[in-house]
């Protein structure tokens, strides 16, 4: 899996291999990520040099706050990233917008129904994928139409897991 990922004003391209070997840029780094208690902090390995970072997302992406230094990142699945460019870019405002698997992982909770109205930036799914949850979010307001997808499934990429339809009353 091909990941663009622009910190600051520099894209750099992460290969995930496997759960302890990435590639960024052509040269493969062994890690060890992990989570520490229930809060942003994360313990990151890299060829055995050890880094603390509090990560966390939100609509523009990833903020990553390491050795007192603060960075803004974005992150997007190569394939994704080529799909949308040649589409504009932006999620449909009407039909149906489908919630798709960004990576492999295990669905930790789906906090969202059938019938339940929700706003641009409202959670949709909670995957955990390479030892951390990822919060998907909507990108539009409407109504979820389909939820595909509950706690402790384990879904493929690109699997539609929640749908979202056009708000009620649209």
């Amino acid at each position: 899996m091909r990941y663009l990922t622009t910190l600051n004003d520099k894209t750099y391209t992460i290969e995930i291999n496997d759960d302890r070997h990435v590639t960024v840029d052509g040269k493969m780094y062994e890690i060890d990520l992990e989570a520490l208690a229930a809060q942003s902090l994360y313990s990151l390995l890299i060829d055995n040099q050890s880094y603390e970072a509090f990560i966390e997302s939100d609509d523009e992406g990833w903020r990553v706050l390491m050795r007192g230094d603060l960075y803004e990142a974005k992150v997007v699945d190569e394939r994704a990233a080529r799909l949308a460019k040649s589409a504009g870019g932006a999620a449909p405002q009407s039909g149906d917008f489908h919630l798709k698997a960004p990576m492999p992982g295990l669905v930790v909770s789906v906090p969202v129904g059938e019938g339940q109205a929700v706003k641009k930036g409202d959670i949709l799914v909670i995957l955990e994928s390479m030892k951390m949850q990822n919060e998907l979010k909507s990108p539009r307001e409407g109504t979820v139409a389909r939820v595909k997808v509950k706690g402790g499934d384990t879904v493929e990429q690109n699997q539609i897991m929640v749908t979202v339809g056009e708000a009620k009353g649209s």
